[in-house]
Parts: C-alpha cells; structure tokens; sequence
C-alpha cells in the first residue's frame, strides 16, 4: 500500500506546485499582456471610426487580435520559444549567450542583434507603466468627469510610488501579485462573456476570413490599423524572458488555462458590444461594466497595470544584470532584496534612469491614446530581433538546415515585419520615442563594448608576460623585493600578463608576499555555474598560484564567498591576513584610439560612473589596495 501511495503524494506535490507557479506567472510573466484589452481595441477602432464601422469591419479587427494571441503569443512564444532555453533561462540576452557559444564568422551580427533586442526591451520598460497606468486611471473620467484634469497627476502619484519602494524589495508584494491579477483575468472573462451574448455574430472572429477581408478591403488604413492590434501581444516577451524564475510549464499552464480564455472573451465582449452599442466605441473596456461596478473595476484595473509595470521594471533589472555580466555594461551597484530568491534585485541606477524616462513620457503625451501610437515599435522590434536570433538557435542548437528553420519562421517572421512596418507608419506620431530610446542604449553597449576590447588591446601590448615575470623575480639578487608575510590576491582580467597592481606594488613598495595569487574572474555563457566548476587552481611557482573564479551571467559575483571553495584545492585563505590589490586606471583620450572622439569621450564617462570593484566582487573594504596609473585610450 505505501509503495502505491509514494508516488501518489509525489504527484499531488507536483501538481501542487505547478499551481502555485502557475498562479505566479499570471501575476508576474502575464501581468503586461493583461492590460492590453484597457486600450488594444480602442486604438484599433480609431483609424475606421472617421466615417462610421461596420460590423463587418468590428469582426474583422477581432479576429485580427484573437489571431494574432494565437499565432505570435500561443505558437512562437508558449510552445516554440520556451523551449529555446538556456539552462532554464530565457530572454534575449540569454539566447545571445547561448548562440555566441557556437558562432562561426558571424558574431558581431548576433551582438548587435542582442543589443538591439535589449535595448528595446529598455524601451519598453519605460512606455509599459506609463501606457498602462495612465489607460487605468482614464476610467475615473467615466465614473466623473470632474477628474479628468486629475488624471496625469494621479498617474504620477502612483508611478512614483511605484518607484520608491523598488528599494525594498518586492517579495512581501509579490505574495499578492498573482492573487490579484487572476482576479484581474477572471474579471475581464466574465465582463466579456456577459457581452457575448449582444451580437453573437461576433463569433465570425474566429475564421481568419474576416481578418484577411478587412485587410484587403481597408487597404492602407488596414496596414495603421494593424499598428494598434499588435497592441494585443505586448507583453508577450516577458514569457520569455520571465521562464526562469517560473518554469515552462507552469507559464503554459497559465497561458492555455486563464490568460487566453480570459482575453479571448474580452475581446470577443468589447467586438460585440460595439455592434450592439456603436456610441461606446470612445472606451468600450469600462463601459462594458454597469455603473454600479465602474469605479471598482477602475480600481482593479490600476492595480493590475501597477503589477505590469512592475513586472517590466523588474525584467529591466534582471536583463541590466546580464549585460554588466556579459560585458555590455559598465559594473553597477546590484542589491538583493531578498535572502531566498536570488532573481529579486535592485538597480539604483536603473530604477532612477527609468522613474525618470516615465515621468517625461507622461508629462509629454499626457493620455494613453497619444502614447500608445509610441508603443509598438519597440515591442515589435524585440520580437523582430527574437524570432532572428530563433533561427540561429533551430540551426545551431536544433541542428535544422537552414532551409527547415527558414520554412518554420519566416511566416511569422514576415507577420511581425508587416506589424513593425505598421507601427512605424507612426514615427512622427510619437514613434520616434522608442527609437531614440533604443538606439541610445545601442550605442553605450556597443561604445562599451568597443572600448574595453580597445583597452585590452593597448594594454596587452605594454604588459609583462607573468611567466617571464614570476622567472626574473624570483632569481636571488640584491634588487629583489623584500619578502613580507601574508598572502597577496591580484585581480586581473587577463591571467598571461603581469597584473599592473602587482608591478606597482614592487615598484613603490619594493615588497613581495610570501604567497601570491593571481585572480582572474570569468563570467560563463550559462546562467549559473555549477560550485563544483566555480574555481580553478594553476600552481605557477613556490609563492606564485594561478586562480580563477567562475561565475554564471545571472549570478552575484561575490569573490569573498567563493574563496572558501577553494578549501578543497588545498589552499586556505585567512581574510585578516590577506590583502586585495586592484589597478585602478585613469582614462586619458587619443585620437589615435580607433574611435571617434565623442566616442572616447562617451567611454571614460561609462568607465568614470562604473562601481568600484571592490563593491561590486564584495570584497572586504578594510583589506583592498588599489594603485592607479594612466591609460591612453
């Protein structure tokens, strides 16, 4: 009997905790993507309405959204992309890591390929809560139009609240996330399915037909209307990006169970109240709600972008993360805001950089309708930049011909072409806003990048070879060093050449440790690196020994934890008598560099504003020595 009952409880575990990972990712991976029936249809009747819709334009533009939910969130995102992992881990610079593993003669397109698809999902970060919260509190105008000249403040409000408490942390909020948001979901199915039944003829938007029709007969309109439908999928990048910290099953479970179904009904409510009530075309997601249930239903909805917003700043955290790993960005101050999940962090800079970038889009648009013709194009550009990379994974990774992969995406490749050409049709509408934001942030990755490959160069040239060092000092001479007790840890990035800490430190103090350890500090293509494979140790002579430290790009480099690892090795490390020497280097520009002058220029300022090593590798304050020199870069 016990032997039948074991796997019975195991799998009631399993369930269970598939359901409460389910209902996380509804609050956290779907909590974009939840608002988007706030003004996706709204905005896609916009361009039609001039001269009246027809019903068969209404069915149309609703079989567009429910076909587009089905074939870019349901087909490439919930079954294709979450299976395009990277140990477990999604996103874009995930699946950059991943490729650049097995690139051959192509890597400097995969890199710029990751940085755009980063850099616009940064665009995003900055237009999802300002979009969302301001369509949430529009709907106080329908409870009472007195509080319309209050709208922008109230968003405001609540933005900078949103904002403030990034520094302590989302866990206790988190809690509610999912709670709340599901009733969000089941709210939004419910409203929509009591609407069904106005026009059931809305049931059309089923046959593709209809989608197709509107598109050949609206001709040109047809292509800005197709700018506003995409508003439908926004969001859909957190599936990916999320599918670390929840799983893919959960995340499908989630979609296939709630999600989907709830936006469905939503749409197919608000298409036939529409063709019942032509007038509510000006908001028909609240006024889809009786009076009497408005001013909670505004409430609900506030509360559900909130947990958007939150959402794609958390996402802007985590993918900074990935780039300092990677080497796209400068090191930045990282704190945990939770000792048990590792995935909770807080980016001051980040959270500054994007508290300010909504509050200008805010006080600038001032409503949602003139923001969302800003947001497509950097959600539609991401996905552009995701289904590229995918190709290069189903042949890389999948082992599929090229002509295979090229079969299976470039329908969907060519769909998501057509959607970004649409939203660009709105540049001068707003678009250009996420286009300045995304190629500023190209170019400090790409100038980033450029430049510390510049410095590596020029620095490897003047360095000494640490074998012909370690040789020529340890000869007996009456030049050589004092040797003093205690052990030396010199950190450097390149473990063939003499670290300049090291050189300094016998140049100006003319001692040398009775042991010295020459650290060098790795970041894998992998998430995580397993403990057994963080460390190394090379013994190069009597007090001289090699070591390097590993560490995957979503995890905390903390170089003082990691050290007891090396306990194992032999090597043991009294921290009270060991000491850390770091170079520090003083950027000076050249117009010999490689780079234009701007460029330098913008490289020191990236170097200048980066964190102190010694923060960023934890290690003890009280035992770091830095000693500094001039580079001309």
């Amino acid at each position: 009997m016990s032997q039948l009952s074991a796997p019975a409880v195991h799998g009631s575990e399993n369930t269970r905790r598939l359901l409460v990972l389910g209902l996380g990712s509804i609050g956290v991976v779907y909590g974009d993507i939840g608002t988007s029936p706030l003004y996706a249809f709204r905005e896609a009747l916009r361009p039609v309405s001039h001269d009246g819709v027809t019903d068969v334009e209404i069915i149309g533009l609703i079989s567009l959204m429910i076909w587009a939910l089905t074939i870019i969130v349901t087909i490439k995102y919930v079954l294709f992309l979450l299976r395009a992992d990277n140990q477990g881990e999604g996103g874009t610079l995930s699946l950059l890591a991943l490729l650049m593993k097995t690139a051959n003669g192509h890597t400097a397109i995969l890199f710029f390929m990751g940085i755009a698809g980063a850099a616009l999902f940064i665009g995003d970060a900055m237009i999802t809560p300002a979009l969302s919260v301001l369509s949430a509190v529009e709907g106080l105008k329908l409870v009472t139009p007195d509080l319309t000249d209050y709208v922008v403040p109230i968003a405001v409000v609540i933005l900078v609240l949103l904002f403030a408490v990034q520094s302590k942390g989302t866990a206790a909020v988190s809690n509610f996330f999912g709670p709340i948001t599901l009733v969000w979901f089941l709210v939004m199915g419910a409203v929509g399915l009591m609407h069904i039944a106005d026009d059931r003829s809305i049931f059309a938007a089923f046959n593709p037909f209809y989608a197709a029709t509107f598109m050949l007969n609206e001709g040109f309109v047809g292509i800005i209307v197709l700018g506003a439908v995409f508003l439908t999928v926004t969001g859909a990048e957190a599936l990916y990006a999320d599918l670390g910290h929840f799983g893919r099953r959960p995340i499908q479970w989630a979609w296939f169970t709630i999600v989907f179904p709830a936006l469905t009904l939503n749409y197919l409510g608000q298409g036939a109240f529409v063709l019942k009530n032509p007038e509510a075309m000006s908001d028909p997601f609240f006024l889809m709600f009786p009076k009497w249930a408005l001013l909670p239903a505004v409430i609900l909805a506030t509360a559900a972008t909130i947990i958007a917003s939150q959402a794609v700043i958390t996402g802007a955290f985590s993918l900074t993360r990935q780039a300092i790993h990677l080497g796209f960005l400068p090191r930045m101050a990282i704190f945990h805001t939770s000792e048990t999940h590792t995935g909770q962090i807080y980016l001051p800079n980040v959270n500054t950089l994007l508290m300010f970038g909504v509050m200008a889009l805010v006080f600038v648009f001032g409503s949602s309708e003139a923001l969302a013709t800003a947001y497509g194009i950097s959600v539609t550009g991401a996905m552009v930049v995701t289904t590229i990379l995918a190709f290069e994974f189903l042949r890389a990774r999948w082992n599929w011909s090229t002509w295979w992969a090229a079969g299976a995406l470039l329908p969907l490749f060519a769909l998501e072409f057509v959607f970004l050409g649409a939203n660009m049709l709105k540049i001068h509408d707003g678009g250009y806003v996420p286009i300045l934001i995304a190629a500023t942030f190209i170019i400090v990755m790409w100038t980033w990048k450029r430049g510390t490959e510049l410095l590596h160069a020029k620095t490897r040239h003047i360095d000494i070879p640490l074998a012909s060092f370690i040789k020529s000092i340890e000869r007996k001479s009456e030049h050589a060093p004092v040797a003093v007790p205690g052990t030396a840890i010199f950190l450097t990035s390149d473990p063939e050449s003499t670290p300049a800490a090291l050189l300094h430190n016998i140049k100006h103090n003319h001692v040398l440790h009775m042991q010295n350890f020459i650290l060098t500090i790795r970041t894998a293509n992998t998430p995580k690196v397993p403990k057994e494979e963080r460390v190394s140790v090379k013994p190069l002579s009597e007090r001289f020994t090699l070591l390097e430290m590993k560490f995957g790009f979503m995890e905390t480099q903390n170089v003082s934890q990691a050290l007891g690892l090396f306990r194992k090795s032999g090597l043991k490390f009294d921290i009270m008598s060991t000491s850390f020497y770091l170079g520090r280097r003083k950027l000076v520009p050249d117009a010999q560099s490689g780079m234009p002058h701007w460029q330098d220029r913008l490289f020191i300022a990236l170097a200048t504003a980066a964190i102190d090593p010694s923060d960023y590798f934890r290690l003890p304050t009280n035992r770091v020595v830095e000693l500094g020199s001039h580079v001309i870069i």
